[in-house]
């Protein structure tokens, strides 16, 4: 019998139930204790096409998914076609028995056939064969073994809010699937699941990355947030609207992408901690403000959750595309900061830490998150989001003792640092002009020649300092003295640490370097890590390899290899192998 890591994948058509089926299981196995990570693969309709949700469960913190799948609970015929050949033998497949599927093809690949009546079960036990859905999940806990009291307390949480009778009657449908496949399959089927008895004081938390987004911006004193939905992004705009009244945040859906950020412009210019967020296509349509934002010298924040492009490319597909273009956005050379977190944790901090140096360097701070960081969920230690850590710093701001005080007052005072004193607009001992054309240090707008060049240099100055002072060295995991390092940044972390973790545990010395502080890129500080590695590879969900030019660019070394990804569909673990053994000629196994 194999226990505690498994994983499990619910597939059929938009409107079948598999992402709040998805949803509930992962709930249900992470308050038994287990580590879980799911994440949904989704086609662009309301209606039809094929889905997935894929759920790893294990008793140790996992960070990726796995290609090899334990248990298929499938809605389609379509699903058992597309996946059957990802099942591990010895696993199942889960399925209605209306559906007429041959089980004999399916046990020649040593795969167990499991046909439930679950539009029968559910019409029966719970009056209604919409809910077949929940019986299912009901059997995919039957057939592990796993506690059907989890599964009963999601089910009366989720249902009800509608109501008992409705609580009552999804509970009954699951009850009845669990019974049905326990009492049919489980013995014949060695992959279980059993809860993990958590410590009195261990708490843990389950969320995706647009959620711990959205929740660090809040922690960092975010009080504006206008924007216009765009998947990925809106998932942010909605957690912290919802949340809004209660924290006293202003929130603003606009009419379109410009409006967006030109809202929390302005907000930010008024003293309020602002931010937008949007996907390449709505950032596309911002770039001229984000000039406008370095121009004057106004802090913001803007999260640019990346998807597949060009124009509107895969909608709900994922890509690291954007990089280049983030850093080079807008017209003219002038001062932004990019940092691009890799994990839920990372999105936490990103979330407060983005206002920090938004307001210390007074300019746009880049958040670059991706479709799959920002939708994947995972259980979260407490210890995972630090709230002790969060900090507040609104750099040169003027106090209201500093304000009485004052007198010739220049916004854009040149400063050896490039920082001038910023003051909030209201004061009398403060009052300024504030344009998007070139100024002088009170903001009159000026042609001459050599008052430009000094503030040019002033601006720009900032990415000296920031890259001194705040951008971070890339995070080592795994040897110190690897004969192999992947390079990564973003949402391909995860599946690069466990290929780590698994070529360690066969014997190589291999390591990874996360880098999170892309722009202004803190070569001195990269440039030891690089020098000591022996074999460089770099792996990117895009097709040019951003992160690797990007490197070669500021520091003059050449990665040796790429590992390079541009379909839509993020890296698993195995992939990365699999093209290691032709980068390497590593003789490695993939299980």
């Amino acid at each position: 019998m194999i226990t505690n890591d498994l994983t499990i994948k619910i597939g059929g058509e938009a409107g079948m139930g598999v992402e709040s089926g998805g949803a509930g299981l992962v709930k249900a196995l992470a308050r038994g204790g287990l580590y879980v990570f799911g994440f949904q693969d989704y086609m662009s309709r309301v209606r039809g096409g094929h889905n997935f949700f894929q759920i790893r469960a294990a008793a140790r913190e996992v960070f990726t998914f796995n290609e090899d799948v334990h248990l298929l609970l499938a809605f389609t015929e379509d699903c058992i076609d597309r996946h059957k050949h990802e099942v591990v033998r010895g696993g199942a497949i889960l399925y209605d028995e209306a559906l007429g599927c041959d089980s004999r093809s399916l046990e020649a690949l040593g795969i167990k056939a499991c046909p439930v009546p679950f539009s029968k079960i559910a019409s029966e036990a719970g009056g209604a064969p919409v809910m077949a859905n929940t019986c299912a999940i009901g059997a995919a806990a039957g057939i592990t073994d796993y506690d059907f009291e989890r599964i009963r307390d999601v089910i009366q949480e989720n249902f009800g809010k509608k109501g008992e009778e409705m609580a009552a009657k999804n509970l009954a449908a699951a009850k009845a699937g669990y019974d049905y496949a326990k009492a049919h399959f489980a013995q014949g089927f060695e992959y279980k699941l059993r809860a993990v008895p958590l410590a009195k004081n261990d708490r843990r938390m389950l969320l995706n990355g647009n959620q711990a987004l959205g929740l660090g911006a809040m922690a960092g004193g975010c009080k504006f947030i206008a924007a216009y939905p765009m998947t990925p992004a809106t998932t942010i705009f909605e957690f912290i609207t919802a949340k809004a009244s209660q924290y006293g945040i202003v929130s603003k859906q606009t009419e379109d992408e410009i409006a967006a950020i030109l809202f929390a412009i302005g907000a930010s210019h008024a003293g309020a901690r602002a931010m937008t967020c949007t996907s390449g296509g709505g950032f596309s349509l911002m770039v001229e403000a984000l000039g406008l934002a370095a121009m004057t010298e106004t802090p913001v924040v803007i999260a640019e959750v990346q998807r597949t492009g060009p124009s509107t490319g895969f909608p709900t597909r994922t890509e690291q595309p954007d990089l280049d273009f983030v850093i080079h956005a807008s017209h003219g050379e002038s001062p932004r900061i990019v940092i691009a977190p890799a994990t839920i944790e990372d999105c936490f901090e990103a979330g407060w830490r983005a206002f920090n140096l938004a307001e210390k360097y007074q300019c746009p701070v880049i958040i670059l998150s991706d479709l799959y960081l920002s939708s994947q969920i995972r259980s979260i230690d407490s210890a995972g989001l630090d709230f002790s850590k969060v900090r507040v710093d609104r750099g040169e701001l003027l106090t209201e003792e500093a304000l009485e005080g004052l007198s010739d007052y220049k916004r854009y005072l040149l400063t050896d640092s490039g920082i001038s004193p910023r003051a909030l607009p209201g004061h009398p001992n403060a009052v300024y002009v504030a344009t998007s054309d070139e100024h002088s240090e009170q903001g009159y707008a000026i042609e001459e020649a050599e008052p430009r060049r000094k503030m040019m240099e002033k601006r720009m100055h900032k990415l000296e300092l920031a890259s001194k002072e705040d951008m971070r060295e890339p995070e080592c995991y795994g040897d110190a003295d690897a004969e192999l390092t992947l390079l990564c940044w973003g949402s391909v972390y995860g599946a690069v640490r466990e290929v780590v973790d698994r070529l360690v545990k066969k014997g190589m010395k291999a390591n990874l370097l996360k880098f999170t502080d892309l722009w202004p890129f803190p070569a001195e500080k990269v440039r030891p890590y690089l020098e000591r590695a022996k074999h460089l590879v770099a792996v990117e969900n895009n097709y040019t390899g951003q992160l690797a030019n990007l490197i070669r660019r500021q520091t003059g070394i050449q990665v040796d290899g790429r590992i390079l990804k541009y379909d839509g569909r993020p890296f698993s673990p195995e992939e990365i192998i699999a093209n290691l053994k032709e980068e390497m000629k590593l003789h490695v196994k993939t299980g």
